[in-house]
C-alpha cells in the first residue's frame, strides 16, 4: 500500500461528490472573499478594487494548474501537505511551509469569524461594540466545530444547500444593485489611491478570495473518482467565483462611492444595500452574509482540520491528546478551533487579512518551486506556467510587503517572528524525531 492511500485510508473515502467538493470550494471563497475583503480591496487601491478581483483571479488560474497536477497524480486527503513531501520530502521545508498554509487557512476561519459579527450586527444598534464582534465569531467558530463533529456526508449537504442559497442570493443582489445604479460606475477608475505598487498590493489581498480552491485539494482522497473531479472542482469553483465577484464589485462601485466604501469596509455589502433597497435591502444583505459565512467556516474548518491531521500521521508535527477521547482527526479539529478563536480574538479585519496573504503567498511559491524543480516530469507539467505562477506571486508579495511596511509594519514583524518560530520549531523537532528514532532503532539492537 502507498503512503498516500495508507494515509488516507482512514478518512470516508468516495464521501464527497462533484457538487459537493465545488459547494465546499465556493463556501470556503465566496465566504471570505466578497463580505470580508472588498472594503479592504477598495482601501488598498480605491476605484481600481474591482479589477484587483479579476487580477487575483489570474494570478489564481496560474496557480491552480501546479495544484491540478499535483492532485491528479497525487489525490490524498492531506492535499498540499502530501504534494510538498513529495517535492521536498520529509523534511523541515515541507512541514514549515505546510504548517504557513495551515496558519493561513486559520487566520481565514478568523476572518470569516469576526465578519460574521461585524454583520450581525448591523441588524442591531450596536454597530461599534469592540467586545460583540470577537464574541459573536468565537460562537461561530463553536458552532462550526459542533457541526464538523456530525461527518461528512452532513458537511456535504449542508455546503451544498447553504452554497445554492448564498450564490443565487449574491447575484440577486448584484442585478439588482446593478439595475438601480443604471449601469453607472462612477466610483470605478482611477483615483487618488490607485497606483500600480497599489493595485499589485491589493491584488495580493484579493488573492485571499480565491486561495478556497486549495481546500479541495485537501479532501482529495475523499472525493469520488479524484483523479478527475479534484480538477473539475477547482476549476468550476474558480469560475463561479470570478463570476460573483465581479457582479458584486461592480454593483457596490455603482451605489457608494470610495470613500464611502472604505470608511465602512468592514461590512460594504450591507451599507452598498442601503441607498438601493432600504432597510429591507440591508436585512437581505445581512442574511447572505451570515449564511455565507457559516458556511464558509464550517467547510474551512473541515479540511484545514484535516491537513493537519495529515501532517501529524507523517509525523512532521508533534502531537499531544491531552486526555482527549477519539481520533487524531477530532483532535486537530479542536486545535483548529482554539487557534481561531485566540485570532479572532486578538485582532481586526485588516491585519488577520494581511498575515493570511502573507503566509499564503510564501507557501504557494514553494509549491509551485517543488513542481518545477522536483516533479515536473512525474506529474507531467508544463515548465511555463509555475514560471509565470512564482513570477505573478513575487510581484504581488513585494508590493503588498512595501505597502505594510508604510503603512502597519507591525504586520510585517508579526509574519516574521511566526515564520522564525515555525521553522525553527519544526528544524528542532524533526532532529529531535529522528535522534529518538535512532536511539529506539539501537535499543531494539
Amino acid at each position: 500500500m502507498s503512503e498516500s492511500s495508507s494515509h488516507s485510508s482512514q478518512y470516508d473515502e468516495n464521501s464527497l461528490t462533484l457538487t459537493g467538493s465545488v459547494a465546499m470550494g465556493t463556501g470556503v471563497m465566496i465566504g471570505a472573499g466578497i463580505f470580508a475583503l472588498t472594503g479592504q480591496v477598495a482601501e488598498q487601491c480605491g476605484g481600481m478594487f474591482p479589477l484587483a478581483f479579476l487580477a487575483a483571479a489570474i494570478v489564481a488560474g496560474f496557480s491552480a494548474y501546479s495544484y491540478v497536477k499535483m492532485a491528479e497524480q497525487y489525490p490524498s486527503a492531506g492535499g498540499i501537505a502530501m504534494f510538498l513531501m513529495k517535492a521536498y520530502g520529509k523534511g523541515t521545508i515541507t512541514a514549515g511551509m505546510a504548517l504557513l498554509m495551515y496558519f493561513s487557512m486559520v487566520i481565514n476561519e478568523s476572518l470569516v469569524a469576526r465578519t460574521f459579527g461585524t454583520y450581525t450586527l448591523q441588524l442591531f444598534d450596536a454597530k461599534n461594540n469592540a467586545l460583540l464582534v470577537p464574541a459573536l465569531g468565537v460562537g461561530l467558530l463553536v458552532t462550526a466545530f459542533i457541526v464538523n463533529i456530525l461527518g461528512n456526508k452532513f458537511i456535504g449537504t449542508f455546503s451544498t444547500v447553504t452554497a445554492v442559497i448564498k450564490i443565487v442570493g449574491i447575484v440577486l443582489f448584484a442585478a439588482a444593485g446593478l439595475w438601480v445604479s443604471g449601469f453607472t460606475f462612477e466610483s470605478v477608475g482611477v483615483t487618488q489611491r490607485s497606483s500600480a505598487g497599489n493595485f499589485l498590493s491589493a491584488t495580493a489581498l484579493a488573492l485571499l478570495a480565491y486561495k478556497g480552491f486549495t481546500t479541495i485539494t485537501n479532501s482529495g482522497s475523499e472525493i469520488i473518482d479524484p483523479k478527475k473531479n479534484v480538477g473539475r472542482s477547482i476549476i468550476i469553483s474558480l469560475s463561479i467565483c470570478l463570476v460573483v465577484y465581479l457582479l458584486v464589485g461592480f454593483a457596490v462601485a455603482g451605489n457608494l462611492s470610495v470613500a464611502e466604501i472604505i470608511k465602512r469596509r468592514d461590512y460594504a455589502l450591507a451599507e452598498a444595500a442601503r441607498p438601493a433597497f432600504g432597510q429591507w435591502g440591508t436585512y437581505f444583505t445581512v442574511g447572505l452574509a451570515i449564511v455565507a459565512t457559516i458556511s464558509g467556516l464550517i467547510a474551512s474548518t473541515f479540511a484545514v482540520s484535516r491537513m493537519l491531521a495529515m501532517l501529524t500521521e507523517m509525523k512532521l508535527v508533534p502531537h499531544r491528546h491531552f486526555g482527549m477521547p477519539g481520533s487524531i482527526q477530532k483532535h486537530t479539529l479542536v486545535y483548529t478551533v482554539v487557534f481561531a478563536i485566540t485570532l479572532t480574538i486578538l485582532f481586526d479585519l485588516s491585519r488577520i487579512a494581511s498575515l493570511g496573504a502573507i503566509f499564503y503567498i510564501i507557501m504557494d511559491i514553494a509549491v509551485h518551486w517543488g513542481v518545477l524543480r522536483y516533479v515536473r516530469e512525474e506529474v507531467q507539467a508544463r515548465s511555463w506556467v509555475p514560471i509565470i505562477a512564482i513570477a505573478l506571486d513575487a510581484a504581488i508579495l513585494a508590493a503588498f510587503l512595501w505597502m505594510k511596511a508604510t503603512s502597519d509594519p507591525l504586520v510585517i514583524w508579526v509574519s516574521i517572528a511566526a515564520m522564525a518560530f515555525i521553522f525553527i520549531g519544526e528544524r528542532w523537532f524533526l532532529e529531535w524525531r529522528d535522534e529518538h528514532n535512532r536511539e529506539g532503532a539501537e535499543n531494539i539492537a
